[in-house]
């Protein structure tokens, strides 16, 4: 009887050690279920009973504008159509490959290693494939091929403006600004996502009556730039020109406004076509050279030495010196270009003729510290702040050693070094009464909701007095009448101009035999409504700017004359 009891006592114990195992177990379930991973499945609920959705917005689009208020489209978004397959649909694989290589211009085993991957459900063909490859894959019909469409970014012009404009790359279909403008204003082009969050009903149906968490999206902001588009085409025609003639690397022209800073045209050689990007192979020709590489002047700095010069006094136009043809100083012995001794010359004659020398003797008149300061006020040791990415600025860090031999060879453009849109703002400045303008590239900001903020002309500072302003453009004029570079002028009109041949530094402390061509101008020269810059690097046939430069320079002159419509002002020199 005792037996019998303990036997069922150990029983009903093990009855009540398993019902608290369960319950234990329900327990920690529901603790687990409920706390511990109460955010993983609540999270799991919401999807099954919520549509949530990224709203993209539309890019916005790049603009050039002509002096008629017409616009011409740099930058646009397009749908293009796509080619896919399903890898398992296709029974013929062979004949499909060939078939498909025939009509998108692609490499049938690349096609055929595609389409014969198991258990793939998506394999791309092709993006971006033109209307007549569209029109033919719809007529044809193949089995397990298809198309869809995709946007992506169109450079309806193809190389023009290339290296300003930049291009997206588009991970995820998402647009990402790429060098130039794409890049530098990326924010604003590419505007703010939205979202849409709401209930699901059967069938992943929206329930609109249901709770909605909406955020609008805001489309990208459109730029319209102050680049003329006929203006750029003209100047890219005439660099390609000069450019091939001369068997040049590497080119640029910038245009810009000195009046307030807009750059009308910027074109770099060689360029590249924007749709095609991918195919670059030297992707350092998707930098932009007119702001991000640096190069010595030569001879065209020898305006902003005798514009010093002339701004504290102490030399005039007609100051007179004796060029010996060369000038020693410390241990070195600076020459003419030509080799030559020319006797007595006015300052006047010292940039006609281009004289090392003459240049020289303002340089000594000018205490060093001020020499200096002036550098540095025409911009050449900051950056411009110009509205395009990675610039850099000047090295003018030579004439932080007080050597004598620095300063002198400074005075012509030797041993310093700037970029290309470094010198159009100080040769701005030259032509705009002494004012130095901060360049811009972008006119109008074209806001999604229709509004308008336009860029105010900023001005940097007065570099030189009005006075001397009008007088180094005197003298620039005088260089294109009487000078080398009477190919530069244009008839009718007062052009100021100054052509510049620069040595390429070898990199071992001295200089190669290979050199850089620039000519810098503006005109009317009196009341100038476009400084220009035209630069060449390692141009072969001819040694001087002036023989390779000054016809290009007047042809781009005598256009911008006609185009604008701007009356002759055939004026005496000052």
């Amino acid at each position: 009887m005792r037996k019998d009891r303990k036997l069922k006592n150990w029983r009903i114990g093990i009855a009540f050690l398993f019902i608290c195992a369960i319950s234990a177990g329900i327990i920690f379930r529901l603790f687990s279920l409920q706390i511990i991973d109460y955010k993983f499945y609540s999270i799991k609920a919401k999807n099954q009973h919520e549509f949530s959705r990224t709203l993209n917005p539309r890019r916005g689009s790049i603009f050039m504008k002509d002096r008629f208020g017409d616009v011409y489209p740099l930058a646009i978004n397009k749908d293009y159509g796509a080619v896919y397959v399903i890898p398992n649909e296709i029974t013929d694989k062979e004949n499909t490959a060939e078939k498909l290589s025939q009509i998108l211009n692609v490499d049938k085993e690349i096609i055929l290693n595609r389409i014969s991957k198991k258990d793939d459900p998506y394999e791309p063909i092709k993006s971006k494939i033109s209307d007549e490859e569209l029109a033919v894959i719809k007529n044809e019909t193949i089995t397990g091929v298809y198309l869809s469409t995709k946007e992506s970014r169109f450079y309806p012009y193809e190389d023009a403006a290339s290296n300003l404009v930049g291009f997206v790359n588009a991970p995820d279909n998402e647009f990402i600004g790429q060098y130039g403008l794409e890049k530098f204003y990326d924010e604003e082009l590419a505007g703010k996502k939205g979202r849409l969050i709401a209930e699901k009903g059967i069938g992943d149906a929206i329930i609109f009556t249901g709770e909605r968490d909406y955020e609008p999206m805001i489309d990208g902001t459109d730029l319209i730039l102050t680049l003329d588009p006929n203006v750029q085409f003209k100047a890219e025609e005439i660099l390609k020109n000069a450019a091939e003639k001369w068997q040049a690397e590497r080119g640029s022209v910038i245009i810009s406004d000195p009046k307030t800073g807009a750059i009308k045209a910027m074109a770099n050689w060689p360029s590249f076509d924007l749709n095609e990007y991918s195919k670059v192979k030297d992707i350092n020709i998707f930098l932009n050279p007119a702001v991000q590489n640096i190069f010595e002047p030569g001879s065209v700095i020898k305006t902003i030495t005798m514009a010093t010069g002339l701004d504290i006094g102490v030399v005039s136009p007609d100051t007179k010196y004796i060029d010996e043809g060369f000038v020693k100083i410390g241990g070195y012995k600076i020459m003419n270009f030509d080799n030559l001794a020319h006797g007595e010359k006015t300052m006047r004659e010292v940039l006609e003729l281009s004289l090392n020398t003459g240049v020289v003797f303002v340089q000594k008149k000018i205490p060093k510290p001020v020499f200096k300061n002036y550098f540095e006020k025409f911009g050449f040791s900051e950056k411009t702040g110009i509205d395009l990415p990675g610039e850099v600025t000047g090295n003018i860090l030579n004439l932080n050693t007080n050597r004598d031999i620095n300063y002198a060879t400074a005075s012509f453009g030797q041993g310093i070094a700037i970029t290309p849109v470094q010198l159009i703002v100080a040769i701005g400045a030259l032509a705009n009464q002494g004012k130095i303008m901060k360049p811009f590239v972008v006119d109008e900001f074209k806001l999604p909701d229709g509004k308008t903020i336009k860029t105010q002309p900023q001005e940097i500072r007065q570099v030189i007095s009005s006075n001397t302003a009008a007088k180094i453009a005197s003298i620039m004029t005088d260089v294109v009448k009487n000078g080398f570079d009477k190919r530069a002028g244009v008839e009718g009109y007062m052009v100021a101009g100054k052509t510049g041949t620069a040595q390429i530094p070898d990199g071992k402390g001295g200089y190669s035999d290979e050199f850089i061509h620039s000519f810098v101008g503006f005109a009317p020269a009196f009341d100038a409504r476009f400084a220009v810059l035209i630069k060449l690097e390692k141009p072969k046939g001819n040694r001087f700017a002036s023989n390779t430069l000054s016809s290009f320079f007047g042809e781009l002159m005598n256009y911008l004359v006609s185009y604008y419509e701007i009356p002759p002002d055939n004026r005496a020199s000052f």
